[in-house]
């Protein structure tokens, strides 16, 4: 089954031969990205899928303008007075990756009260007149807990990595893993540091927390950060225990060579960067006049042992496991949801 097929397939529900809608409703509409942050690889995929399909997008006169903006720093402040610059340089849509689910509520309801129709994704926020579109991160959090059951019944302590403090996405993982604690007590979170989603914020973390630590038995992550664990346990005479990972192409390079030279077994599991694509298009479905439901759910991207070269083959170098999704994909989500 292809990445596609994997994340479509919740979706797909008798909608297969669902006309695309035409153009001209939106052809002089303009959509900005409003992006908190670009500091790792997940992000720069997150741009770059953007880049290219909005591209298309644009230069196919289905919308006027796409123009993406990142703030220098994660800080809910100067996202919020991005936002209000896009009020005034009069946007139709804004599609927010968040800083916070919350600090950035007054700025959305903004937007809103302008006019302007804001679509959150990822980093989403909670204002009520704006959309979002998210994995469960909660469950995807606890999921790595149940695996790690499976190959370990007996338990053990584990080093919690999380990624941006404060951020919705953070919070949700976070929490979806003590839950699997809370399911499988045979489990023992033992150390927690903060990676960024990074894999030299998370080596450096690592590094400095695992002297304090006992055995650990495996690591939970949030992505960006498995091969940066993995080099600082490495850097130590620990054993080098599971290691979930988020999908990037440093993780998979590393556990490709692992399980070739000592059958080293994991996961990886995360939301694909293309996200940023579905959420251009649900922006402009609804420009377009659709009725979209405000809370869109889509399936988190897993990798397995057995799909692993796969999935890899299909990553670019310093890249992430990705989809980007199209105009047709972006209605069958819509319609599945009602």
């Amino acid at each position: 089954m292809t990445i596609r097929k994997m994340l479509l397939a919740s979706a797909a529900i008798a909608c297969a031969a669902m006309p695309v809608s035409a153009f001209a409703d939106t052809s002089a509409k303009k959509i900005a990205l409003s992006n908190n942050y670009a500091g790792n690889s997940w992000r720069q995929a997150m741009l770059t899928s953007w880049g290219k399909v909005t591209g298309e997008a644009v230069k196919a006169g289905i919308v006027a303008a796409a123009d993406p903006f990142t703030t220098a720093e994660n800080q809910a402040t100067e996202q919020a007075a991005q936002i209000q610059n896009m009020i005034l340089q009069g946007y139709d849509a804004i599609v927010l990756n968040a800083a916070s689910p919350t600090a950035l509520n007054g700025a959305v309801k903004e937007a809103c009260d302008a006019g302007i129709t804001v679509v959150s994704f990822d980093g989403i926020v909670t204002e009520p007149c704006a959309w979002r579109i998210a994995v469960n991160f909660k469950e995807m959090g606890r999921s790595e807990v149940e695996y790690l059951s499976k190959k370990i019944p007996d338990g053990g302590n584990l080093l919690e990595i999380r990624g941006l403090a404060g951020v919705f996405v953070d919070d949700e993982i976070s929490a979806g893993i003590h839950d699997g604690v809370k399911q499988f007590p045979q489990f023992k979170v033992v150390g927690s540091v903060h990676g960024d989603w990074a894999q030299d914020v998370a080596q450096k973390a690592v590094a400095g927390i695992l002297p304090s630590l006992p055995d650990i038995a495996g690591v939970v992550t949030q992505g960006g950060d498995g091969y940066g664990a993995a080099q600082a346990i490495a850097a130590t005479d620990r054993k080098m225990p599971i290691i979930i990972m988020g999908n990037r192409e440093d993780e998979l390079k590393w556990w490709k060579e692992q399980k070739e030279a000592k059958g080293y077994e994991t996961m990886s599991v995360s939301i694909a960067p293309g996200v940023s694509t579905l959420a251009f298009w649900v922006a402009q479905q609804i420009l377009d006049g659709k009725e979209v439901k405000k809370d869109l759910v889509v399936p988190f991207l897993r990798i397995d042992q057995d799909n692993l070269e796969t999935n890899l083959a299909n990553t670019q170098a310093g890249g992430v496991a990705n989809v980007e999704y199209t105009q047709a994909d972006a209605i069958k989500v819509i319609e599945s949801a009602k």
